[in-house]
């Protein structure tokens, strides 16, 4: 099987010879160095698709060879999912955006990025929904939910999905929507990867001439009080506007705190509205101002570097009240290092009121969700990299008792197959139907897991 296998990866270098990169090529270590950063077996060969030819030849060859297949969808995943052992599917070369005529929707490439799509979008005064970092990869965002600055006006990344290009696992390439392969158009909304490979998709567009929004830096020290007010003006704010919370490390090592309001609204509103935040505490950096969509998706770059390893956790929370407020300042007190990191995202609005069974998301009611990061380099000791393997894990324990069932499917992994199928609730049995018709085998097995129990 191992002389089979590499005749069949030497086969699929020979007929794209500048698509594939081996180990120990040139290429190859820049193609699996993303964030974040892979721990264990390393692919056997990450191949660079510019066509859908190229997608079919590389599932084709995966399939064959018995070989574990992902996708990177030209991004990141902080779950690590966008790299296996086996083959890798990179779409990044394929990030083409284009705008239709009537600038209502958008057709974006399985590989671009926020970044892409906000190029091409922003001198045109309108906005695809999109996640809050540019880098992060449209399509695995908006297959997975897709929570982001837009999300109280306009829903989740998903929710303004029209269409999808899908390569399945026996190579055929269709075309889902609501009108055609309509149980695959409803699965691929929350159900991401599973079945089959998005090459391209039709997505709404929105007027979003301009918004104000910019990151505000308060200290650690203050953390209760501003957290509180914050979360207290955020519950009375209307669906134009939403905020994001971190604690993290800065500068100097040292924790503080990061308070991103982003209004969306009519632009003669948005001064007044995001005003009070700027009075939380004492304000250490930062101001608020009118912006391009795309220039906000770039604030929280700095903290994403690729080729860091990355434990992490997620749980979803009802509110940010005062004992989940606790619970953050008491977390990042006991953090493992400077670079572990504590980040909110609202839902509410427009995503709160989507039918709970019209895609296959599972949580339809305002929430918070929350990301736990413990980021590190290699040179930890073993006693260091067991700290911040635990201490995510730890922080959403402490978050438990007031913690909705599930999390958000997209920073789940397959071994924690109970909070899977609470974040699909009823919508499970469903979704295993439709991965069962549409990739029996389980060719895309490295995809966000699925509650395969129901």
């Amino acid at each position: 099987m191992p002389d089979q296998i590499e005749r069949a990866l030497r086969r699929l270098k020979a007929q794209l010879p500048r698509g594939v990169s081996l180990p120990g090529e040139d290429g190859y270590a820049a193609a699996t160095a993303i964030w974040a950063k892979q721990v264990g077996p390393t692919p056997r060969a990450v191949v660079h698709c510019r066509t859908t030819e190229d997608v079919q030849l590389a599932i084709r060859t995966a399939r064959d060879c018995g070989l574990p297949l992902s996708v990177r969808g030209g991004g990141h995943h902080c779950a690590g999912l966008a790299l296996c052992a086996g083959i890798v599917i990179d779409l990044s070369g394929m990030n083409r955006v284009s705008v239709n005529a009537d600038h209502r929707s958008a057709i974006i490439s399985g590989g671009a990025r926020a970044a892409d799509v906000a190029a091409v979008t922003d001198p045109l005064r309108v906005a695809a929904v999109t996640g809050t970092c540019s880098a992060v990869g449209m399509a695995g965002l908006t297959l997975g939910g897709g929570y982001g600055p837009l999300i109280g006006r306009f829903g989740l990344a998903l929710d303004n999905l029209l269409a999808a290009e899908v390569v399945l696992a026996d190579g055929r390439v269709v075309v889902a929507d609501e009108a055609n392969e309509a149980e695959l158009f409803w699965a691929l909304r929350g159900g991401g990867g599973n079945f089959g490979v998005v090459t391209a998709m039709r997505c709404r567009l929105h007027d979003v001439p301009s918004i104000r929004s910019g990151m505000l830096v308060y200290p650690f020290a203050e953390a209760r009080a501003v957290l509180r007010r914050s979360a207290d003006i955020a519950a009375s704010s209307p669906e134009d506007l939403t905020v994001e919370f971190a604690c993290i490390g800065g500068p100097d090592g040292k924790p503080i705190v990061i308070v991103l309001p982003t209004w969306c609204g009519a632009p003669a509103d948005g001064e007044a509205r995001v005003a009070p935040f700027l009075k939380l505490g004492t304000l250490l950096a930062g101001k608020l101002e009118a912006i391009s969509y795309g220039t906000l998706l770039t604030l929280y770059d700095p903290y994403i570097v690729n080729g860091r390893r990355v434990f992490m956790d997620t749980c979803w929370l009802s509110a940010l009240d005062n004992a989940n407020i606790d619970v953050f300042v008491e977390a990042m007190d006991s953090a493992a290092s400077a670079q572990c990191a504590l980040v909110t995202h609202e839902f509410k609005g427009a995503a709160s009121r989507v039918p709970a069974e019209a895609t296959a998301f599972g949580l339809r009611r305002d929430h918070v969700v929350v990301e736990i990061f413990a980021t590190f380099v290699d040179r930890l000791d073993k006693e260091e990299e067991q700290w911040h393997r635990q201490w995510p894990r730890a922080t959403r324990q402490a978050f438990a008792p007031t913690a909705l069932p599930g999390g958000y499917p997209n920073f789940l992994l397959a071994d924690d197959a109970d909070r899977v199928a609470k974040s699909y609730g009823p919508n499970g049995g469903r979704l295993i139907a439709a991965k069962r018709h549409y990739d029996p085998n389980n060719v895309f097995r490295s995809a966000i897991p699925l509650p395969f129990d129901c």
